[in-house]
């Protein structure tokens, strides 16, 4: 059986306990909540953290709550939340989309929406929800506070812009009138990290007026096709504009063959995935301004 290299463990009280104890120890320490993605990686030895700090009490770090222009959600809510929140169901329907195929429930009922994004692996399904979603992110260091938009989030292959005397707090889902989401994803088994999209529309006087898509699995990080996005803007939906779309969103992600097939094929899927998504999330922004 493997098993991790040894390693310290501190159970925090607060948030402001864990920055410090991040601060004091370095890069060397690692926050664990859900640990679904961070302890088998330590199982291999592909992660050797020294020092393990345990937010799981941090219960002001949970939360889905609606203010006047954006929804928060704290870092520490669990999957099955996300899943089972009607709020999110109405305003933002793409993140039950997702959670009911993440995983499974053993993952859902551990798993956080924090964990997820600092992860940064490029097939993690709630990376590409908040990125079409254009959602900021706020991450709290010792001395101050500060936000992001997910464009600036992921600065690499599993890195993120979160320092290491740093951790992310909070995630913030603006709200605005005529919006739609969906997320589409093709897996080769239930559970399975696979190439997935999501798309958001924000409809006015019948034309869309801004638009989000984000692919996951489809390069080194979650892929936002900034290009298919301004080819939506200001035009009437259709499914011409939407093969557009997709053609675009094809053309900018880097996909590599692997076991879930050749370049080829993630391009068709990126394609087919996109126009899946824009037509679903333009559906429910219209059914918004009915």
């Amino acid at each position: 059986m493997q098993t991790p290299a040894p390693f310290e463990y501190e159970r925090a009280t607060s948030v402001e306990g864990a920055i410090a104890t991040l601060q004091r120890i370095g890069p060397e320490a690692r926050l664990i909540a859900g640990g679904h993605s961070l302890l088998p990686m330590m199982k291999l030895r592909l992660a050797n953290p020294e020092y393990l700090i345990d937010i799981n009490d941090l219960d002001d770090l949970s939360y889905i709550d609606e203010r006047i222009t954006e929804i928060r959600i704290g870092a520490l809510t669990r999957h099955c939340e996300l899943l089972e929140s009607e709020l999110l169901a109405r305003r933002a329907p793409v993140f039950r989309d997702a959670e009911e195929v993440i995983a499974d429930p053993v993952v859902r009922n551990r798993g956080t929406i924090g964990g997820s994004l600092c992860q940064a692996d490029a097939a993690e399904d709630l990376s590409a929800v908040c990125a079409a979603l254009k959602a900021t992110v706020v991450i709290r260091g010792p001395q101050e506070e500060r936000t992001t938009g997910m464009d600036g989030f992921y600065i690499g292959p599993f890195t993120t812009a979160v320092g290491a005397d740093e951790m992310l707090t909070e995630i913030r889902i603006p709200i605005r009138a005529g919006a739609g989401s969906a997320h589409e994803k093709v897996e080769r088994r239930a559970g399975d990290f696979a190439t997935a999209v999501s798309a958001a529309v924000w409809i006015e006087g019948g034309t869309i007026a801004d638009a989000g898509i984000a692919l996951g699995a489809l390069g080194p990080t979650t892929i936002i096709a900034g290009r298919a996005e301004e080819a939506l803007k200001g035009n009437p939906p259709s499914e011409e504009l939407f093969a557009q779309a997709g053609k675009i969103a094809s053309e900018d992600c880097a996909p590599v063959a692997d076991g879930r097939g050749p370049v080829d094929y993630k391009r068709h899927l990126a394609n087919v995935l996109t126009v899946r998504a824009l037509r679903r999330a333009t559906a429910r922004a219209l059914q918004q301004e009915a």
